[in-house]
């Protein structure tokens, strides 16, 4: 439960310090007082959105600090899951800088918005007159029926078998639209799969036939200058050999009186030797080069086919058309294989289909047998609030298909006339009779919910005479078993608290602020009488405060 809130430079708050108790806690002031900037500050607590606007003074800091008293609400797991300090008495503190910059904070440890937020729905229920339009929400309804059939260790189980559910139904269509789309394309590729192996594509191939075409293609040609130059360098007539012989000879009858003579004889030798070997290797050339006309013609065919496939496929040359081709492979085995992996898939999914069905009907049925008791409760509470005629039904319509919380659609159904068949109660309740079902199903969730604290704006807006006195009644009942916070304008429901506070702006200073002030038991019998009868208290309205006060037990 809260038990100390601080608020300093939020609004027209420039520093407050309000302690609560249990039960039921009264919040009355003027209109315009500041009673909802007090919820404003404690929404920061709960992870509501905030910037610098919200700064009284824009060169100070926002400070909203919030102390728990959280030893009875089995919260340990969550700050060990979330690696916080436990404490019984726990702080969370908002502070928004004049930048508009947000830091939050669990027992001094720096925490995100979010985990502020998840731990501050753990504590506190806000009800405002934007939660009583959730009443027109089929999700909100459906949530409201699950508190009371107590379906949240079954609605957990369904979670995790519908996430499973949604990922192998997402993975079996994305199949079926690809094996679908694949067999249109596989023939095609297994045409193109024949057509590459029967290629017997080979690397290298490409450069090895290009240059036999361009031997073959001058193959006369290269015969002539081969043939010509074993003429000049061997041939019988002045060949170069000859005359290198002869120049040989001659060295070698003047190498012994020459400076450097045996060095010069020595390399007209090698010279011989060298332009020899040359000459043979050119003789064996010549005889290798063949025109061949047929050969160049295959070459030129193979070169043809291989072109025409490389270009077919988009390659830039042989050794990418070969990787092509593993590619394609790839792809006709993929597509022959993808039909084992969707039958898994269904295999799997007709599984999980069967687990989510059973666990769906058992929320189901969870839900169903607790639609009766439910109707009955609202209606008895909401005849109690001024509504004899009242009627609340709750209609559960079974859907075809799975969702995130079960396969159940729930309207609320109201009617406040005998005449009148119960109807959909957004259509047809006022924003009175809506914060009546809203009071009636809070005061019974509260009850099936291990929900510390609950704080409620105005929830009597629309009643007065007997009715606001029983709402008093209600939320006075709420208070003995939970902690219980109203904002409120009727001196019925005032005299039911067990504090009473005071909200009001003083005009004192340089500037105007809200101030809090706890109410002594003759102050709060004014504030009944203020209520009761205006800004001029009589002296009837002081008796009938007192009275009213007395016969609560105040």
């Amino acid at each position: 439960m809260l038990v100390k809130l601080y608020v300093q430079n939020y609004a027209l708050i420039k520093d407050l310090d309000v302690e609560l108790e249990d039960g039921l806690t009264i919040i009355t002031g003027e209109t315009g007082s500041g009673k909802s900037i007090l919820l404003g500050a404690l929404s920061l607590i709960l992870g509501s959105r905030a910037d610098s606007s919200v700064l009284l003074e824009k060169n100070e800091k926002c400070v909203v600090e919030g102390t728990f008293r959280i030893g009875d609400y089995d919260l340990s797991e969550f700050f060990t899951a979330n690696e916080l300090d436990y404490e019984p008495v726990t702080t969370m503190r908002r502070e928004i800088n004049p930048a508009g910059k947000s830091r939050a904070f669990i027992n001094d440890t720096p925490v995100t918005i979010n985990l502020l937020k998840e731990l501050g729905d753990r504590l506190i229920d806000i009800h405002s007159q934007h939660q009583t339009l959730m009443l027109h929400d089929n999700s909100f309804q459906l949530n409201v029926i699950d508190s009371f059939a107590g379906t949240s260790k079954l609605k957990d189980e369904y979670k995790l078998v519908y996430n499973k559910y949604r990922s192998l139904s997402k993975e079996f269509n994305e199949l079926k639209e690809k094996a679908d789309r694949n067999k249109a394309d596989l023939e095609y590729f297994q045409f193109q799969l024949t057509q590459l192996e029967e290629a017997k594509l080979r690397e290298g191939e490409q450069e090895e036939l290009e240059k036999e075409q361009e031997l073959l293609s001058h193959a006369e040609e290269i015969k002539i200058g081969l043939s010509n130059a074993s003429s000049l360098l061997s041939s019988d007539n002045a060949s170069v050999l000859l005359l290198l012989r002869e120049a040989k000879s001659a060295l070698f009858k003047i190498a012994e009186f020459l400076p450097n003579g045996d060095e010069i004889l020595r390399r007209s030798e090698s010279s011989f030797i060298e332009l020899n070997d040359l000459a043979g290797e050119i003789e064996k050339m010549m005889a290798t080069i063949d025109a061949d006309p047929h050969r160049l013609a295959l070459v030129n065919d193979r070169l043809d086919s291989l072109y025409s496939l490389i270009q077919k496929h988009r390659v830039k040359g042989l050794n990418e058309l070969i990787v092509k081709k593993e590619d394609i492979r790839k792809q006709v085995k993929s597509i022959e294989t993808s039909d084992e992996r969707m039958a898994e898939v269904e295999a799997a999914l007709k599984k999980e289909t069967a687990a989510l069905k059973s666990l769906a009907d058992g929320i189901s049925i969870k839900r169903n047998n607790i639609l009766g008791d439910v109707e009955k409760k609202i209606s008895d509470l909401l005849k109690q609030l001024g509504m004899p005629n009242a009627r609340f039904r709750v209609s559960m319509t079974k859907l075809q298909d799975f969702t995130a919380t079960g396969t159940d659609h729930a309207d609320f159904l109201f009617s406040a006339n005998k005449q009148v068949e119960p109807e959909n109660l957004a259509k047809i309740a006022s924003g009175g009779e809506l914060s009546r079902v809203m009071l009636s199903l809070k005061s019974l969730l509260t009850k099936n919910n291990n929900l510390p604290t609950i704080i409620f704006d105005e929830i009597d807006s629309g009643v007065s005479g007997e009715v606001a006195d029983k709402v008093g009644q209600i939320l006075a009942g709420m208070g003995k078993y939970m902690q219980v916070v109203n904002i409120t304008h009727l001196p019925q429901v005032a005299s039911r608290g067990t504090k009473h506070y005071h909200v009001y702006k003083d005009d004192s200073g340089d500037s105007t602020i809200t101030r809090v002030k706890l109410l002594t038991h003759e102050e709060r019998v004014t504030e009944v009488a203020k209520l009761l009868s205006g800004s001029e208290i009589t002296d009837t309205a002081i008796r009938n405060a007192k009275e009213l006060l007395k016969a609560a037990g105040k």
